[in-house]
């Protein structure tokens, strides 16, 4: 019954998000001329822009082995993420959103290096003029916030279990002293 619950938000969002992900890669890869032709659509601040990134975020790159490198670091990641939703308690919304997210992203991402030796399908480009973001996807965005989550997440737990220590503290008793008891008396 535990896990259930939590399911029923884990598996949605992450079949969603890596869905649109997916989905939303496969449109630029159809419609985009590939490398840094942009189409505008907001204006200059938002535009496609498709761009295989062999890689990792914010073009991380590490030579003729960077696909293999990470696809490796990504299925670990996966395993951590996994363990840590195995331990997530039922009910605990925000850390089970947070997992989804990022493990969404990952798969996502997972998927693209899986696919092609081209590298991960990028194409959300936004920034004004020659000042932009790195171009990122669906996936980029479901880590990013999922990983902000998860870490504001983890900081509350670390302080709620500090205020549980501090509260089942046993106190030790403070006997005043006196100074007789300091034998400043004759």
């Amino acid at each position: 019954m535990q896990s259930r619950s939590k399911s029923a938000l884990f598996w949605p969002v992450l079949a969603f998000v890596t869905a649109i992900d997916v989905v939303t890669k496969g449109f630029a890869e159809r419609t985009l001329a590939p490398q840094r032709i942009p189409h505008e659509v907001f204006g200059d601040f938002v535009r496609f822009t498709l761009v295989y990134n062999p890689g990792a975020a914010f073009g991380l790159h590490l030579g003729a082995q960077s696909r293999w490198i990470f696809t490796v670091l990504t299925i670990v990641a996966l395993v951590i993420l996994g363990r840590l939703y195995l331990a997530t308690r039922r009910g605990d919304t925000p850390r089970t959103l947070s997992l989804a997210l990022v493990c969404a992203g990952a798969l996502g991402n997972l998927l693209d290096r899986l696919r092609s030796d081209l590298g991960v399908v990028d194409f959300l480009d936004v920034g004004f003029g020659d000042a932009r973001w790195p171009t990122f996807n669906v996936a980029d965005m479901a880590v990013s916030v999922g990983a902000v989550l998860l870490a504001w997440v983890l900081w509350q737990e670390d302080r709620v279990a500090a205020m549980q220590e501090n509260e089942n503290r046993p106190l030790t008793p403070t006997t005043p002293t006196t100074a007789v008891e300091q034998g400043d008396l004759v």
